[in-house]
């Protein structure tokens, strides 16, 4: 049970919708690998880890990935924790309704990350602030760095 972390060959650009999976919120961003950038898009509720495929549905519709990046919530030691193997369960959901390539994305500290960003750009930072899908836009642009590095040492 484990997600490939590049695809095995990729021939041009692409558009991909990244996720930050959690039980209550899963933050969504997409980007490009064009430019290796990518912007928050929402965040959807989840009741114990389940969306809204609806709302899913939708943002493929509307987005029209070529693949998708699911962040992994590795513990510091770099063990998998539970919700590691449920955010593996999640892209596997993912790519048997869609049918899209999913990849998954080391996401330690992608939330103190966001975090971090929106104090820099807000200047504060409450609690209830949403950062799921600020970090979902850290995972899929760290994801398209880390593609972009192993394609030039393949070279």
């Amino acid at each position: 049970m484990s997600l490939k972390t590049f695809p095995d060959s990729q021939s041009g650009p692409f558009a991909a919708l990244s996720f930050d999976f959690g039980t209550q919120r899963i933050g969504v961003a997409f980007g490009q690998s064009l430019t290796g950038t990518a912007r928050p898009v929402c965040i959807l509720k989840a009741k114990d880890g389940i969306p809204d495929w609806d709302q899913i549905v939708q943002l493929i519709k509307d987005w029209k990935p070529d693949a998708l990046v699911i962040g992994l919530p590795y513990n510091l030691d770099g063990t998998k924790s539970e919700l590691f193997i449920r955010s593996v369960k999640f892209a596997n959901r993912l790519h048997g309704k869609f049918h899209l390539p999913c990849y998954g994305m080391d996401e330690r500290l992608s939330s103190k990350a966001a975090m971090e960003q929106i104090f820099e750009e807000t200047g504060s930072m409450t609690k209830q602030a949403g950062i799921d899908d600020v970090a979902a836009q850290i995972i899929l642009e760290n994801w398209f760095s880390a593609l972009y590095q192993s394609q030039r040492k393949a070279e």
